[in-house]
């Protein structure tokens, strides 16, 4: 069979008015030769949403967007998804728009809801949401930046126009007046500072021997310190807590009158015998000094001796009396 050459021409039309249609389709983001599921979204905002965006479950592109429609009445857009895989989306899984990065377009990302064993079929509406991409985080994160420094720029506005009011002219003379005053200053404290470099460098001996005096004092006190640290104190004080407490003996047996030295203190007749002893002593002494020749009598002519004279001043005497 012969095919004329208006049958291949009207083939070559309806090959190329089929591909014109699908090549449409496919711009538009309609793909003719392959089924999938149609789902739809209605949002307030798509965010810069545009056809043929990528669709995604977990980071997987599963559709694109086809088309997004402006309604009339409500004024909301309602984006049309095509899904091709044939993984069981639920009724209640939640279509985002979001943005993957900083300079790619926004993108849907479809959050499944596992739990839900509802499957949506094709042509149904999905819950939408917003996600907030990084230009909004950061956008988010520098509004209250930018509304502090606003607020310091009014505030050194201010400042500064106070300062303007402040500083008039004679404020202005009394500054420079402080600032030559303190120029003033730091030149006699500049030579007051060289004086004192200067008896310094004059007496470096005698301070490096005050140092190394002060230095030797040091070494003394801390091998002082050493020594003590390193003495039995325990047993020094044990030591003499215990002499305290032979000595506290001695005392309560001199007050209670016992040994010789507490009878003394408290014997009052031995007391008086001492003392009657003493001035006989006493006595005997001033005797030999007034009359020597009575205790010691040396003669060669056989001189008799001199009869006992009591003295004058007999204390004995006067102690019995009394």
């Amino acid at each position: 069979m012969k095919i004329t050459r208006e049958i291949k021409t009207a083939i070559l039309v309806i090959a190329s008015i089929l591909l014109f249609i699908w090549g449409y389709s496919f711009l538009k983001g309609r793909d003719l030769f392959t089924s999938y599921k149609t789902f739809y979204v209605e949002y307030n905002n798509v965010e810069g949403l545009a056809s043929s965006a990528p669709v995604t479950i977990n980071g997987l592109v599963v559709g694109k967007v086809s088309s997004i429609q402006l309604q009339n009445g409500t004024g909301k857009l309602v984006v049309e998804l095509q899904i091709k895989s044939d993984f069981p989306i639920s009724k209640t899984s939640i279509v985002n728009i979001y943005e993957p990065g900083l300079i790619g377009g926004k993108q849907i990302q479809i959050i499944p809801n596992l739990e839900d064993k509802t499957v949506a079929e094709s042509g149904s509406f999905l819950q939408g949401g917003i996600k907030a991409g990084l230009t909004d985080l950061v956008a988010e994160k520098l509004t209250p930046l930018q509304e502090k420094v606003e607020k310091m720029t009014v505030s050194m506005d201010s400042l500064l126009t106070n300062m303007n009011k402040v500083l008039d002219a004679k404020t202005r003379e009394n500054l420079k007046s402080s600032i030559a005053n303190l120029n003033e200053t730091l030149a006699g404290f500049s030579v007051a500072t060289k004086n004192v470099n200067s008896i310094l460098d004059d007496n470096k001996q005698k301070i490096g021997g005050i140092v190394t005096n002060f230095n030797k004092v040091s070494s003394d006190f801390s091998k002082i310190s050493d020594s003590l640290s390193k003495a039995n104190i325990a047993k020094t004080v044990k030591t003499l807590e215990s002499t305290l407490a032979k000595v506290n003996g001695i005392m309560a047996d001199v007050q209670s009158g016992k040994g010789t030295f507490g009878k003394l203190m408290k014997d009052d007749e031995l007391y008086v015998n001492f003392s009657k002893t003493s001035k006989e002593l006493e006595l005997l002494l001033q005797d030999v000094r007034l009359n020597p020749t009575r205790y010691v009598n040396v003669s060669l002519f056989g001189k008799k001796n001199k009869p006992y004279v009591s003295p004058v001043k007999d204390s004995i005497t006067k102690a019995k009396t009394h």
